[in-house]
């Protein structure tokens, strides 16, 4: 490519980062890694006023748990085009905007507060539903285009707060080509004079995200589509600064799972499922909000999981770990519609990146849990018990729900299955089993499984008459994996003990 690849990842500190921040990072970051660009981290904190301690560092975090760290920016040691705050970078901006009312795509507008109200209730009651200080509006505001030069030399001089606007063109068509959407094509009677330079000395946005992206050579800007709208102004600031622009790509909206709207922080614990990847703490009011991390999801199932929101790899492959997804990533997969979030799906997705893992790794990861529960981890067998149960499993802690037998004899019996498959001769069938079992010499789960099949040859049973009720002595549930296999890992003593105790305590 002609250009170095740089894109860049953008947040606002004002709060826990949503899942639709961390696709747009997570696209920049799969973008960069594809084409062999830097992916660069900076924060847009030009508005204070919604600032929210700790959200920067939530932020590095939730990046660093997902695998997509910047390798330019804040969070790495490479910094060449620092600071990475706009608040830190606040003296670079003035001169921008000097140049732009220097070259008279600016203007400086003195208006009050109540005086933009009564403009914009003056409009409403002739009728604009939408009013906006533009082209026609401009002209009975107080500004610098409709007072005269010793009026705005002698308010400067007087230090009379002002805004910066931008000086829209009137009936002009700003077009532009979008990576997903194609050619964009806005007239400028649809925008406004938007504000630049605010009364505090900082930049809005606008400004500011115009300049960075320009010092910091940043090639492809990737955002979310509610930026869209913005695109026009900023084609034009490019345009009046005398710049190259990068290359835009408006990624689609993320909505609710009945497609009905765009998916929003509120919608999170309302529904029973996360927004965030970890969880957040409300500084101020101390509300809690669920993070996927902490509902147990690995960050490979998240992480794949985030990346089929909105594109897919033209191919039937699902299941990707993070390089296999920079190697199959394309911006022109990436589709134009919003990308619905299934919350089931999302549950697949970990169970599918679970069972990927090896008998070793998960026994691996499930022993401090286990530790943390209060029981005892067998670590000869622990490999095998995770064998049984992974493929039932979810999440790594529904190996300690789902196979708490392995580590405790049972303490209660399914009440579900002891009413329909308990009857009045299950116990004096299950001591003649026992008896059956105890003459096995060898104790494997096949001579187990032979023993048990003629055990009810003999008998001339099926298996729903003693195979429910022996699962329920062993283990107190209802279903679970081969008991033959579990049989054999508790061991033949620990099996006579459960069937006696099953025996004596498991009532109708």
């Amino acid at each position: 490519m002609s250009k170095d690849i740089r894109v860049r990842f953008a947040p606002s500190p004002t709060g826990p980062l949503h899942m639709g921040g961390v696709r747009t990072a997570l696209y920049n970051y799969l973008f960069a890694k594809k084409k062999g660009g830097k992916f660069i981290l900076r924060l847009e904190d030009t508005d204070q006023t919604r600032f929210v301690g700790g959200a920067e560092k939530y932020i590095l975090e939730s990046l660093a748990w997902c695998g997509i760290s910047p390798n330019e920016g804040l969070g790495s040691e490479e910094q060449p085009y620092g600071p990475y705050r706009q608040s830190e970078r606040k003296e670079i901006y003035r001169q921008y905007a000097d140049q732009l009312l220097e070259s008279g795509h600016a203007y400086y507008a003195f208006d009050t507060s109540e005086e933009l109200e009564n403009m914009r209730e003056r409009l409403k009651a002739a009728g604009n539903p939408s009013p906006q200080y533009n082209a026609i509006t401009r002209t009975s505001m107080k500004n610098s285009l409709s007072l005269s030069a010793e009026e705005v030399e002698k308010r400067l001089a007087a230090g009379d707060p002002y805004v910066i606007r931008v000086k829209m063109p009137r009936n002009e068509e700003v077009k532009f080509e979008d990576i997903i959407r194609g050619v964009v094509v806005v007239n400028t009677q649809n925008l406004d004079d938007k504000v630049l330079f605010k009364s505090d000395g900082m930049p809005t946005y606008h400004l500011a995200n115009i300049v960075d992206d320009h010092l910091m050579k940043i090639s492809h800007v990737i955002r979310g589509e509610e930026w869209l709208p913005s695109a026009p102004l900023h084609v034009l600031l490019y345009q009046f600064l005398g710049w190259d622009r990068p290359e835009f790509a408006h990624l689609p909206l993320i909505l609710k799972p009945d497609g009905n709207g765009k998916l929003s922080k509120r919608d999170g614990d309302r529904l029973g499922f996360p927004v965030f990847p970890l969880v957040w703490e409300n500084p101020e009011t101390g509300e809690e909000a669920s993070g996927y991390r902490e509902s147990g999801y690995y960050p490979e199932a998240f992480v794949n999981m985030m990346a089929f929101l909105g594109w897919n790899p033209g191919t039937e492959q699902e299941i990707f770990d993070l390089e296999g997804l920079v190697e199959a990533f394309d911006l022109d997969r990436v589709g134009k519609a919003g990308a619905r979030f299934d919350p089931d799906k999302t549950r697949w997705f970990n169970q599918q990146h679970l069972r990927q893992r090896t008998d070793a790794e998960l026994a691996e990861e499930l022993k401090p849990m286990i530790l943390e529960a209060g029981l005892n981890v067998p670590e000869r067998e622990l490999e095998e018990m995770v064998g049984l149960l992974k493929e039932r499993a979810t999440f790594l802690k529904e190996m300690i729900q789902e196979g708490a037998y392995f580590f405790q004899s049972p303490k209660e019996y399914d009440a579900k299955t002891v009413s329909k498959k308990w009857k009045e001769d299950s116990p004096a069938l299950l001591a003649d089993l026992r008896d059956e079992l105890q003459e096995i010499e060898d104790w494997s789960s096949e001579n187990i499984e032979a023993r048990f099949k003629a055990f009810m040859e003999a008998k001339e049973i099926g298996f729903g008459k003693i195979g429910p009720v022996f699962r329920l002595a062993l283990t107190g549930k209802g279903m679970g994996p081969s008991l033959f296999d579990i049989s054999a890992l508790l061991g033949k003593e620990e099996v006579m003990n459960r069937l006696n105790a099953g025996i004596e305590n498991i009532e109708k």
